[in-house]
C-alpha cells in the first residue's frame, strides 16, 4: 500500500519572528546501561530529555525524530561519546545548530553496614547532561549525583546539655572532568564531607556507630560544602564543579542550603 504524502506542518514558515531556545521531548523512560566500578555495567531506567534550538523561521520541530534517534543510538553503554553522537544526530536530523540531552537515572551500589558489615542496596539519583553547539564547535558534558548524608548541628551540640539536632542533607554535585571519574568516587567524597553517611540496612551496633560518629563529627551545611570543595580541588581529573548542599532541617519549618561553583584554572 502506497502512503499518501502528508503535509509537513512543522516545517512550514512562521511569521512571528521568535526563535525558541529549546524544543523537544522530556520524561521519556528508556532502559540504559551505565558504567559500574564493581561490575562493569548496571542496567537501570533513565528519564530522558532531548531538545534543539528552533530558529524563528520554523513553526515547529519533528518530535518523532527525537525518539527515533534515541532508539537507534542509546543501546550501548551510556558515555559522553554516546551523548555526543546523539547530539550530533539531533542537529543533523532536525536541521538545528544546538542540541541538548539529559539522562537522569537511579544508580545502585552494594553498601556494607559500618560494624556488622551486612550489605544492602542503596540508590542515588544520577545524571548525564550534554550539549552541542555547532556554531561554536563546542561539546559540553556534565556528570551529576545527588548524595544523601546526615548532618549534625555544631551550634546545637555546643549549647545543649544533652544531644544535638541532626537531619538528612542532600548533596547535589555536578562535575566536568578530563578523565574517567566513577560515581562511587564522587559518592565517597560527598559522604565523607557530611557528619555521617546514610545506609539502607542497619542493625543495632551499626545504628550506635552511625549516631555516635555523627555526634563526634558535627557539620553545618557550610562545612559540608567546603569539605567537599577541598576534596574536588585536590582531584586533577575534575576541572569544574557545582555543589549545592540542602539541609532538611529537623527543628525548623524550612531548609538551609549552601552552594559553591568553581572552574579550576589549572
Amino acid at each position: 500500500m502506497q502512503l499518501k504524502e502528508l503535509r509537513d506542518i512543522q516545517g512550514e514558515q512562521d511569521a512571528r519572528n521568535i526563535a525558541l531556545d529549546k524544543v523537544g521531548v522530556k520524561n521519556v523512560s528508556f532502559p540504559v546501561l551505565v558504567m559500574d566500578k564493581e561490575n562493569g555495567t548496571q542496567s537501570t531506567i533513565a528519564s530522558v530529555t532531548m531538545s534543539v534550538y528552533l530558529p524563528h523561521e520554523f513553526r515547529g520541530t519533528h518530535m518523532s525524530r527525537f525518539i527515533e534517534i534515541l532508539e537507534s543510538k542509546a543501546h550501548e553503554r551510556l558515555s559522553p561519546m554516546m551523548l555526543k553522537d546523539i547530539a550530533k544526530s539531533l542537529c543533523e536530523k532536525l536541521n538545528a545548530s544546538r542540541a541538548f540531552i539529559s539522562f537522569k537515572f537511579k544508580y545502585f551500589i552494594r553498601k556494607a553496614a559500618p560494624v556488622t558489615g551486612i550489605e544492602s542496596y542503596i540508590s542515588y539519583d544520577a545524571c548525564y547532561e550534554a550539549s552541542l553547539d555547532l556554531n561554536l564547535n563546542k561539546f559540553d558534558a556534565v556528570t551529576g549525583i545527588i548524595v544523601p548524608v546526615q548532618t549534625l548541628c555544631p551550634c546545637s551540640k555546643e549549647i545543649s546539655d544533652c544531644g544535638a539536632h541532626n537531619q538528612r542533607a542532600l548533596i547535589d554535585l555536578k562535575v566536568r572532568t578530563k578523565g574517567l571519574v566513577w560515581f562511587e568516587e564522587l559518592i565517597e567524597m560527598a559522604e565523607s564531607s557530611g557528619s555521617s553517611p546514610l545506609y539502607t540496612l542497619l542493625k543495632r551496633p551499626d545504628e550506635k556507630f552511625v549516631t555516635e560518629h555523627a555526634y563526634n563529627n558535627p557539620r553545618f551545611v557550610e562545612d559540608t560544602a567546603r569539605e567537599l570543595a577541598l576534596k574536588l580541588d585536590e582531584d586533577a581529573r575534575i576541572i569544574w564543579y557545582k555543589i549545592e548542599v540542602t539541609s532538611c532541617e529537623s527543628i525548623h519549618n524550612h531548609d538551609a542550603f549552601a552552594e559553591i561553583t568553581r572552574e579550576k584554572l589549572n
